[in-house]
């Protein structure tokens, strides 16, 4: 008898809908011109994954050289005296810092910890901007020896460092924090002294009073991701008259004038269905709206004799997120209750913090094949949040494919947390494609070394 049920038996196929896509675009935004990318700065994905491991961040030397170059002359073609400070809160790896100090930044730090960093890295403090709200007594005192400068930001600080100056005979140059209105953005008024509410011509008359005290510089920071360059151009208007006025008010000389931070980068907010490179910014046109509105407010002073202000900047996401990348393996699929293919990574929000507020680009690091369906992309974590895409358009993964998480250079090698998992290499690509660790994987030994056991706990054999 013969057995012919198989043979010439066709296969079933799932029947499946596959929308006609036209490259315009779509809930899940638009659809690249090339699907997968299988090298970064030239190395390959796949050699790097083979030598240091997944999940991996990679950061691109180059990449984050040629935006400080790209940002300093931006501005300084535009205004002729310019400094940039790195915004070490944005992404404090030491590789990174010394990168941009290495091509004329100074050090930005919010706390005595970045301000130690900054200062065992070999900045001077000259070349220190000492921001944020909790200064204590011990680093205002090592930071006025070294000449830092000091962004005050609430009175408390204020009556601080003039004690600091008067018990040790200094005469301390301080900087004055300013938050406003800019009619633009939502004011950030939890940080500096309010300018309408007359607080920030206060705190300079008590500057003025001191005997010991100087103002030489005014700062503010008007938000952060800041898409619509009418608020630089409303926030150095506001700072340049109040500059005036507090210098015909009490006497000062306004030397240096901060405005802070906040350029968006090339990243797609959750919430704004435009893509980046409709809705953000370029770095010339944010340097066209302050620096325009700079020479145009401070013209007078020029023609009266006066040196115009120095303009310092502390921009960090705009320099480095596009700089560096986070590779993650799959380790399973998945199908949820409403149908979806859910895709599991070794990499998590603990090390993509992001993730919670970015749509970032996602690319396999090889072709695929098979019908592109709706997929979440979630974490190892034991945790419903951990989710590095809600949502996004792929073909089938296999165990072992490699995705390329990008831009991911601001604020995620700052604010990742070990939780459940190690964190793993950051490794730094050269100019001539060599690679050097830049922070080595943790394992069980660095993420106890600060803890201590009591003798009677040792012994874990039950009572």
């Amino acid at each position: 008898m013969t057995d012919n049920t198989t043979a010439d038996k066709p296969v079933w196929i799932k029947p499946t809908l596959r929308a006609h896509r036209s490259g315009l675009l779509n809930k899940f935004g638009a659809v690249p011109s090339r699907q997968w990318q299988d090298e970064f700065e030239d190395v390959p994905v796949a050699d790097l994954i083979h030598q240091f491991g997944s999940p991996l961040f990679v950061i691109s030397e180059q990449r984050l050289r040629k935006n400080v170059r790209h940002l300093t002359r931006a501005f300084s073609a535009r205004y002729p005296r310019v400094q940039y400070s790195w915004s070490y809160k944005t992404n404090y790896l030491n590789a990174v810092c010394a990168i941009a100090h290495q091509e004329g930044a100074w050090a930005e730090v919010v706390s005595a910890f970045e301000y130690e960093k900054a200062r065992n890295l070999g900045v001077p403090g000259e070349k220190i901007l000492f921001n944020g709200p909790h200064k204590p007594r011990a680093i205002l005192e090592r930071a006025i020896k070294e000449g830092a400068h000091i962004h005050v930001d609430h009175l408390d600080e204020l009556q601080l460092i003039d004690e600091i100056a008067r018990a040790t005979a200094q005469n301390v140059e301080i900087t004055l924090r300013l938050n406003f209105d800019t009619g633009v953005t939502e004011p950030w008024s939890r940080f500096g002294f309010n300018v309408e509410s007359g607080q920030a011509l206060d705190a300079a008359w008590r500057v003025a009073h001191s005997p010991n005290l100087k103002l030489t510089g005014l700062h503010s920071h008007i938000g952060t991701f800041v898409m619509d360059t009418r608020a630089y151009r409303a926030q150095v208007k506001t700072m340049c008259q109040f500059m005036e006025r507090a210098e015909k008010d009490t006497g000062c000389q306004i030397d240096c004038i901060d405005v802070g931070g906040g350029f968006a980068s090339r990243n797609a907010l959750q919430g704004v269905y435009l893509p980046p490179e409709q809705v953000v910014p370029s770095i010339d046109q944010y340097a066209e709206a302050i620096c325009d509105t700079l020479l145009e407010a401070t013209h007078g002073r020029e023609r009266e004799g006066r040196p115009r202000p120095l303009l310092l900047l502390e921009t960090g996401r705009a320099v480095v997120d596009d700089a560096e990348i986070l590779l993650t393996s799959v380790v399973g699929n998945k199908r949820l209750p409403d149908g979806r293919r859910a895709t599991i990574v070794d990499a998590g929000v603990n090390l993509l913090f992001t993730a919670f507020w970015y749509h970032h680009n996602v690319k396999p690091t090889r072709e695929l094949s098979g019908v592109a369906e709706e997929t979440v992309l979630y974490g190892p974590l034991c945790m419903n949040i951990d989710v590095m895409r809600a949502s996004i358009l792929l073909p089938p993964l296999d165990v072992g494919d490699v995705l390329m998480f990008s831009p991911v250079g601001a604020y995620n090698n700052t604010q990742w947390l070990q939780f459940i998992e190690y964190r793993p290499n950051v490794v730094l690509v050269h100019d001539d494609r060599q690679v050097s660790i830049v922070r080595a994987a943790e394992d069980l030994q660095a993420v106890t070394a600060q803890e201590r056991l009591p003798d009677h706990l040792r012994d874990v054999s039950p009572r």
